[in-house]
């Protein structure tokens, strides 16, 4: 296994046990590794979008963060900063032990707190939207605004309500049970050893079998924003909205 890959994976050991990654000189001493080498790889892994630093720092790594977002996600014994609406409810989908957490946040349309137990098994049941305001063919000009900006609402009405009071055009809204469905399978084998993103096809054919297909403008974008190092400047980098999904 290259150094790349070891760190990658004593990053995510480290959210998943302790809820937050080791420090450089706690890899190093794991690892066997020199504190340089694990700095290298770290920004070899940012470079790549496994990890994303802020100042030598790893404040993510997908589907988990170091700084608050807006989530909270509460396991049996952890507590985790959720990245996003999207990340949140992926964690227990990923965390072998936590098969059952709480996501809770507060609305940002009208400030009331929201909260859902979510597991792998169903989407959580309740009338809330979550809402997408970056384009995602650019997630990752700025990927924590991004993440900080896909946030859970308790209706269409706080989303656009919320739009108005910001100055922001209204992005993507999806329901909950949608939302579920985006996050269920997306980070699947992040925790093994060898992981690889899906190739555009394979994502495509993913976001369509949750539900983003149809009124979901800007499809192709989004996959290779989501799959690739860079969007190619050919592809249109519009993102439209779209009513709630079905």
């Amino acid at each position: 296994m290259n150094h790349d890959e070891a760190v990658r994976l004593a990053v995510y050991r480290g959210y998943v046990n302790d809820g937050r990654p080791p420090s450089v000189e706690e890899m190093a001493v794991e690892l066997a590794l020199s504190a340089n080498a694990v700095r290298e790889s770290l920004h070899s892994l940012h470079l790549a979008r496994h990890v994303v630093l802020r100042d030598d720092q790893i404040v993510m790594a997908h589907p988990f963060a170091s700084v608050p977002l807006g989530f909270s996600v509460m396991g049996t014994d952890t507590l985790w900063w959720g990245g996003c609406a999207w990340d949140s409810f992926a964690i227990p989908q990923l965390c072998p032990d936590d098969p059952e957490v709480l996501v809770a946040t507060q609305c940002p349309g009208c400030g009331k707190p929201l909260s859902w137990v979510v597991n792998r098994e169903a989407p959580p049941v309740g009338d809330e939207v979550a809402h997408f305001l970056v384009p995602m063919a650019q997630c990752w000009d700025d990927v924590v605004h991004t993440c900080n900006n896909q946030r859970l609402y308790c209706s269409v009405e706080c989303v656009q309500r919320w739009a108005e009071s910001t100055g922001h055009e209204p992005g993507y809204v999806m329901d909950l049970a949608t939302l579920w469905r985006l996050a269920s399978r997306w980070y699947e084998g992040r925790l093994e050893a060898g992981y690889q993103r899906r190739e555009p096809v394979r994502a495509r054919e993913y976001f369509r079998e949750v539900g983003l297909s149809g009124p979901f403008r800007g499809l192709d974008c989004f996959v290779l924003s989501c799959t690739c190092h860079e969007v190619p400047h050919s592809y249109d980098r519009t993102w439209r909205r779209h009513p709630v999904a079905d």
